[in-house]
């Protein structure tokens, strides 16, 4: 593997590792800025701000990186994880972790700056696997990272920002020497007006078959941000877990995941066909959730994470399912419009979700997970209500020009 694809899969890593990073010890951090126990609702804003900075500067970063250099772009980004990291180790009160989640939302945005740089170093017949490793080294970043979190957070709250913001200093290190650009800068003008995120979502307005599949997606995002929210508080007020448990128990529902999609859906998918599969999906979750939200015992959140397992088939046949939905001259599009709702539903999930966690958590901390599984049912109706067969384009022109 040439030296760049390494210094960027590592940046991909690292980024990873910082958003699993804070899950175990973000309570107790929130706890020791603000001087309350009931730190839901702070959790929830981080977590939406976090991904609102996503959100607004994803596209902004990667037309960007088109006009000045890939290069300069991911320099940039990676400084300003190391600023965010030590922004979260140091930060005495609440008004500069709100500061370091927005340096790390927009930090967090260079994803899509990477992956252009993957493609322009890469062939053709290569992307694939390329990008296939480049998914893996997410995965793998974002199972550790919870586990590191956990336990240098056991030994000081603030050790896992400062062994974050050395890794990301060594990175940052590695790409200014071996990182070239990719690409000559076209230094063209920017039109900031097809920068707007909302964009693409005005086309479900045009494309009224579509809206099911957007709703779908949109719930299973909003309901998968349940988790970073609410996992780490619902550990400690219904099982005393500590920042080890908390982190161990989030990196075994993350390889839980990512074994699920990498080996399930395909024969999911041929014994169940996609509908099934996803419905299959969607009970498996909802088993394990209201067994989690009656659990009195911690082993118990580890005993039903195979049932977590059925959940990773879901997302990939619904995948497969929405891709019929449209013609194939607007799969560009309309994948587009996915990404955008994955974005909504990270902004407004955390806050939903921490909310009802606030309500619930003195009486049974356990309740949010009978919420996000009754979220999660809604969908069924709609995903019943897909249609199986691909609409024919002219029949998408149609609905579109209509």
């Amino acid at each position: 593997m040439n030296k760049p694809l390494v210094v960027i899969f590592t940046a991909i890593v690292l980024d990873a590792v910082g958003i699993g990073l804070i899950f175990p010890i973000l309570p107790s951090l929130l706890q020791e800025v603000t001087h309350t126990d009931d730190v839901a609702s702070y959790i929830g804003l981080l977590t939406a701000l976090y991904a609102v900075m996503q959100f607004v500067f994803a596209p902004v970063l990667g037309a960007l990186s088109d006009r000045l250099g890939r290069r300069p772009i991911l320099l940039v980004s990676m400084a300003g994880a190391v600023v965010n990291y030590l922004f979260l180790a140091f930060a005495p009160s609440l008004w500069m972790l709100l500061i370091g989640r927005i340096i790390a939302g927009l930090t967090s945005a260079n994803i899509s700056v990477a992956t252009a740089y993957i493609t322009d170093i890469s062939p053709p017949e290569t992307r694939a696997r390329r990008f296939g490793l480049f998914n893996a080294m997410f995965g793998m970043g974002f199972i550790v990272g919870p586990v590191l979190g956990g336990i240098f957070g056991d030994h000081w709250l603030r050790l896992p920002f400062i062994v974050a913001a050395i890794l990301n200093g060594l990175n940052l290190l590695l790409a200014y020497l071996l990182l070239p650009e990719s690409r000559t800068p076209t230094r063209e003008a920017i039109d900031f007006a097809a920068l707007n995120p909302l964009r693409p979502l005005r086309w479900v307005f045009s494309m009224k078959t579509v809206l099911p599949v957007v709703l779908i997606f949109f719930i299973f995002s909003a309901t998968g941000e349940a988790y970073g929210t609410c996992w780490a508080l619902w550990g400690m007020d219904a099982f005393h877990w500590n920042g080890f448990w908390i982190g161990l128990s989030l990196g075994a529902f993350g390889i839980c995941q990512a074994a699920s999609q990498a080996f399930l859906p395909g024969p999911a998918v041929k014994l169940l066909g996609e509908r099934g599969a996803i419905l299959t999906g969607i009970a498996g979750v909802c088993v394990a959730l209201m067994v989690m939200a009656l659990a009195t015992e911690g082993w118990m959140t580890f005993a039903v994470m195979p049932l977590f397992t059925l959940g990773g088939i879901g997302v990939p046949a619904l995948q497969s399912l929405a891709s019929r939905q449209v013609e194939e001259g607007r799969q560009g599009q309309f994948q587009g419009v996915l990404a955008s709702v994955v974005s909504l539903a990270s902004i407004v999930g955390p806050l939903v979700f921490s909310s009802f966690y606030f309500v619930f958590r003195e009486e049974w901390p356990g309740a949010i997970w009978l919420v996000v599984a009754a979220v999660y049912a809604v969908s069924i109706p709609l995903v019943i209500g897909l249609p199986l067969a691909k609409p024919t384009a002219s029949a998408a022109s149609y609905t579109s020009c209509h």
